[in-house]
């Protein structure tokens, strides 16, 4: 009997073990070759745990074998590799600009304590006093403005240097007495390290140096609060080379106008001025000597 290609690919397997209809589902396997187990005795299921051993205490071999410690896959190259910078060295910050904090003359004009206003005029604005400058009482007021000469805000600034000025150029024999009151805001001024602040602090130092008698000479003793700052900044000038400076007239070159100030106060400070500038300021050359 032949037999067809459709039988080969499809046997009929009725009446054989292999039927179909008479056993649908396959027995369940044994629990061994040998057979299944006892009823009452269950295979535990063993785990095996593995101990990691460190890698200085495998061999040469055993060490390469762990993940990640060969060359396997990886690219390589005859090219040496980009040396990492070098982290910059840190810096003093001498020269940086301090955080200026707020000033009394802001609190005391705010609110309404100080006689002054603003004048507008066509050729600049002036400050008009509601009292006479000679009435008022200067260990108030004067060290009230001088503490207001580091505000970079208008009107607070202009109003601070221009009642300064106004302050010492009618004060006369007032200003003397209230010299310790000053060395505080002139010391704080210099100290916030802000080359505006510092030209405006020196406008106004030398403008007090020549206001009255004595009041350089008073200054000598609180010359180590004062000076620092200027032995700073001393040799802040600016190199224009053969260029021309057409600022000169709004005096904001800081190395020049800490050597007018030391000149002043050596000129005035009586005899003991220029040993206790040049202990402060030991690059300072002395004006009357030389």
């Amino acid at each position: 009997m032949a037999v067809t290609a459709s039988q080969v690919i499809n046997p009929d397997l009725r009446g054989t073990r292999k039927d179909p209809s008479k056993r649908k589902y396959l027995p369940p396997s044994a629990g061994s070759p040998l057979g299944d187990f006892p009823g009452d005795w269950v295979k535990p299921a063993a785990r095996v745990q593995r101990v990691k051993v460190p890698v200085e205490a495998m061999s040469m071999t055993q060490a390469y074998r762990t993940k990640g410690s060969g060359n396997g896959g990886n690219c390589s190259s005859l090219n040496k590799g980009k040396v990492a910078d070098r982290p910059r060295a840190p810096v003093a910050g001498a020269f940086k600009r301090r955080i200026i904090q707020p000033t009394e003359f802001r609190r005391f004009y705010d609110r309404g304590d100080l006689p002054i206003a603003i004048q507008h005029k066509g050729n600049g604005n002036k400050i008009d006093w509601k009292v006479d400058i000679e009435k008022l009482d200067y260990h108030h007021y004067l060290p009230i403005f001088f503490d207001g000469l580091r505000e970079k805000e208008d009107p607070y600034r202009f109003l601070s240097v221009q009642g300064s000025f106004d302050l010492l150029e009618k004060g006369g024999s007032k200003i003397l007495p209230t010299i310790p009151q000053l060395i505080i805001p002139i010391k704080t001024a210099l100290n916030t390290r802000d080359p505006e602040i510092i030209c405006t602090m020196l406008k106004v130092l030398q403008q007090l140096v020549v206001s009255g008698e004595l009041i350089g000479e008073a200054l000598v003793p609180y010359y180590r609060q004062i000076l620092p700052v200027c032995n700073l900044f001393k040799s802040k000038n600016r190199n224009t080379g053969d260029e021309i400076d057409y600022g000169q007239r709004k005096r904001s070159n800081l190395g020049d106008l800490i050597e007018e100030t030391l000149q002043l106060l050596e000129i005035h400070g009586g005899e003991d001025a220029f040993i206790n500038i040049k202990y402060m300021i030991p690059t300072y050359e002395s004006c009357v000597l030389n």
